[in-house]
């Protein structure tokens, strides 16, 4: 079963960094944050499109994402080494290693916190409404979610419970989240593969309802909260390297998976009610954008004030005419 035609094997060591020769400089780069570059970018492409086709000016989504980026990344972190600081903090350790996101262990659901509210603070700055925004990145946050997912493959991270299915994962015998007591060989549910999976499936989903039944005012976003918690909820249940805490004998993960659906619901529930028509613009009154106008030759616009001038002259001079003349005298 442990051969590679029963079972999906796992990158070796050597793939997990790529080397980069630069000026002579050497850099080993992280497949890891390559995937999730890859997916940022993807996310930022295809919601500025779906911005710029609600009238939005292209190019604001670069503006948010500056917020929301970092803020993510920040979020993502914090989140994981909370709910894990065992790998953290102990006698001898070297706590440098909090910060050492390249290594693994960022967690989604706390990038999706820190990204909302740097996603807030950016729409405050440009004056795109956040519901615009949170729809339109809703699908595509989706599917950078599941390129990102790829990363923890090269990793050898995020996977399930021992498994004998023909497309069980194969972990390296020396990875700290395999439990002691497991015989060599032992598969484990590849829940990287599940979720890249579901993700995919749910931008289908999302991108059907978005259409047929014309959702707006955040009613996106609150779908994409749902179909994802749903999924992560049932795959943090089975996941082999689960958050330390737990309550009720539920990982903190699956709690936070519940909240997320939670919240998807009454985000549509609440929008639905307030807002029962179309968004009359991607922007906050105020703070509209408004597409420029066709470039104007300058050489034309000359030409134009040239002839303003001379009209303003001539008529100028026609009413000094009519001013002396007997009949304008009378």
């Amino acid at each position: 079963m442990s051969s590679w035609v029963a079972s999906i094997p796992s990158p070796g060591p050597e793939w997990q960094q790529i080397p980069i020769d630069i000026f002579g400089l050497h850099w080993r780069i992280q497949t890891y944050a390559i995937m999730i570059l890859i997916g940022i970018v993807v996310a930022a492409i295809w919601t500025s499109r779906r911005l710029t086709k609600r009238g939005a000016e292209p190019g604001v989504v670069l503006d948010i994402l500056l917020w929301a980026v970092p803020l993510g990344i920040v979020g993502a972190r914090l989140y994981h080494v909370i709910t894990h600081p065992a790998d953290y903090f102990y006698e001898g350790a070297d706590l440098w290693k909090v910060l050492f996101i390249w290594e693994g262990g960022n967690a989604i659901f706390g990038s999706l916190i820190g990204g909302a509210v740097g996603a807030w603070i950016g729409c405050r700055w440009t004056g795109l409404r956040f519901w615009t925004f949170a729809d339109a990145v809703a699908p595509a946050l989706l599917l950078a979610q599941a390129i990102g997912r790829l990363g923890n493959y090269f990793n050898q991270e995020l996977f399930g419970l021992p498994t004998n299915v023909p497309w069980g994962l194969e972990i390296d015998a020396g990875n700290k989240a395999i439990p002691v007591g497991l015989p060599d060989g032992t598969l484990f549910q590849p829940l990287f593969l599940y979720e890249i999976i579901w993700n995919v499936i749910g931008v289908v989903v999302i991108l059907w309802l978005e259409r047929k039944f014309r959702l707006q005012w955040g009613k996106v976003l609150a779908v994409y909260l749902i179909w994802y918690g749903l999924g992560r909820s049932y795959l943090e249940s089975i996941r082999i390297d689960p958050s330390e805490f737990s309550f009720l004998g539920i990982p903190t993960n699956v709690w936070a998976a519940f909240a997320a659906v939670v919240l998807g619901v009454i985000i549509f529930i609440v929008q639905s009610k307030r807002h029962t028509g179309l968004e009359p613009s991607p922007y906050v009154p105020g703070r509209e954008w408004v597409r420029p106008d066709a470039e104007v030759d300058s050489d034309d616009t000359d030409l134009d004030d040239e002839l303003t001038d001379e009209d303003d002259g001539e008529t100028a001079g026609s009413q000094k005419a009519t001013a002396t003349s007997p009949t304008g005298s009378k």
